[in-house]
């Protein structure tokens, strides 16, 4: 029996706000409008101006008053969003952080389960789902198994498969190949023409879903700052909100210029690498490359080609499965010639790494405290620190948020503050996993000229090498990098 999905639900923000209990400021403020049943809705904004939290109220995921306080009212279906958890379904950006189970029925079976939902009924629920989104694999498919473009269609199954009258996507093809960002869509158009529902999505690639939505509301200081049909906002006022920070399509942001000289001393060099997670598996083989002073190389290709496991093992952190990974004289200064074998201290200065989820690599209470963690460990005096603080807090708009908990940032104040993290200790070397990720067209300007001064050694530093593993094509281009391209895993 097909799942006979519940009326689309009412959506209705009344003067609503979050703030976190250990912030100030409030992640959003006196946010007002109503989106009808079966409405379509594309969510926009710049970074930090409160999409993700929204969502998160609406998913009534926020939590009770020792996680913050809330004022005004969010509805769902007339009801508040709290007190309905169920009524929405909510599917993140991050594809692993959404894997509950080994195998791809239990995840999909995961929320009715939660929900209470008789066993009888489970099953022909998951069957169902997974048909509607496209992913017909074995119920029994390790989940492991899956690409990040199927994981992200099994999270919208397990979304699905609760029967949600609204459905709420949190930039889900942030880290996709291209590949994967269409199957996604199409998945969710699937979804749509089959069991239609209320949707809201977060998406800085705004193009991917114009086809999709019907509406367009715009976040900022003070709730929302535009609300209409996606021609009307984004052609009427789109040059105010590209000012703004929002993605606007035919708007392209500001890039620097190529590399001020040429290409610099070899720093590492890979010939016929291997590199592999689990031992004896190799992942992605005969890779030549060498990492130059003053030169960006971009990894690219498509989503369990080995991408990250190339940038880990690079940056030192990983040991080759094969082939040969040198650092040159120039990097090693002394530290040999193999950087698995490097002391953390002695990476500091020559090799850093921005990993794909930031909250992988934040150690501390504040934001500030992050950004020291490298300069202590290096020893450095408290006056040479701040000043280094000071200037990657402002550079990165992150000085508001100085004394904030990192936990409680948007994802691209995450990613931001990742990369102000590794700059910290002015490596020769810097490995960026998606290092563009969550942010909106001016602070990913601002990100990718700060990398371009990097490069280029702008602040009177020595030049360094970038290695950007990453799916954004422009960020390619800005930066005039080098590719190296992994082929699909067989």
């Amino acid at each position: 029996m097909p799942i006979q999905t519940p009326a689309p639900a009412a959506v209705e923000a009344r003067g609503w706000g979050w703030r976190h209990a250990s912030r100030r400021a409030w992640a959003v403020r006196d946010a007002s409008f109503r989106i009808e049943p079966g409405e379509r809705v594309l969510l926009l904004g710049a970074s930090g101006s409160g999409k993700s939290t929204l969502l998160h109220g609406l998913a009534g995921v926020l939590g009770g008053d020792d996680e913050g306080e809330s004022h005004g009212e969010l509805l769902v279906g007339g009801r508040a969003a709290a007190s309905v958890r169920g009524t929405a379904g909510l599917v993140l950006q991050d594809p692993d952080a959404q894997v509950v189970l080994a195998r791809v029925g239990d995840d999909v079976a995961f929320g009715c389960e939660n929900l209470g939902v008789p066993r009888d009924r489970i099953w022909p629920r998951v069957r169902e789902a997974l048909g509607a989104v496209g992913l017909e694999v074995p119920l029994d498919r390790p989940t492991k198994a899956l690409s990040g473009g199927q994981k992200q269609r099994l999270a919208l199954a397990g979304a699905l498969a609760m029967q949600p009258g609204l459905l709420l996507l949190d930039e889900p093809t942030a880290n996709l190949d291209p590949a994967g960002v269409v199957e996604v869509r199409t998945a969710v158009e699937r979804l749509l023409e089959w069991h239609p529902t209320t949707l809201v999505v977060v998406e800085h690639r705004v193009e991917v879903w114009l086809p999709v939505v019907s509406r367009v509301i715009v976040l900022g200081d003070g709730g929302v700052v535009a609300d209409g049909p996606p021609a009307d906002v984004l052609g009427r006022e789109g040059r105010r909100l590209a000012a703004e920070g929002v993605w606007v399509p035919g708007i392209p942001p500001v890039v620097p210029g190529p590399p001020v000289s040429p290409a610099g001393e070899t720093l590492l060099s890979a010939r016929g690498l291997s590199v592999e997670r689990v031992k004896g598996t190799p992942v992605a083989t005969g890779i030549d490359a060498d990492v130059r002073a003053g030169t960006v190389l971009a990894v690219t290709g498509p989503n369990g080609a080995g991408k990250s496991t190339l940038g880990l093992t690079l940056a030192g952190l990983l040991p080759p499965a094969g082939g040969e990974l040198a650092a040159t004289p120039a990097l090693a200064d002394g530290a040999g010639a193999a950087p698995i074998r490097w002391a953390s201290r002695q990476l500091l200065t020559r090799i850093a790494t921005v990993f794909q989820d930031p909250e992988h690599q934040l150690l501390t209470q504040t934001v500030r405290d992050e950004l020291e963690v490298g300069p202590r460990a290096l020893g450095l005096e408290e006056a040479e620190m701040r000043a280094r603080v000071d200037e990657l807090l402002a550079r990165l708009r992150l000085d508001h948020l100085a004394a904030a908990n990192p936990f409680t940032l948007s994802g691209g104040e995450k990613r931001r503050l990742t990369v102000a993290a590794a700059l910290a200790t002015r490596p020769r070397v810097l490995v960026l996993d998606e290092p563009t990720f969550g942010q909106d067209a001016r602070t990913w300007a601002e990100l990718v000229d700060l990398l371009a001064a990097v490069r280029d050694g702008r602040d009177g530093d020595a030049r360094s090498a970038i290695v950007a593993i990453t799916h954004d094509l422009d960020v390619v281009r800005a930066l005039h990098a080098q590719v190296v391209e992994l082929a699909a895993a067989p």
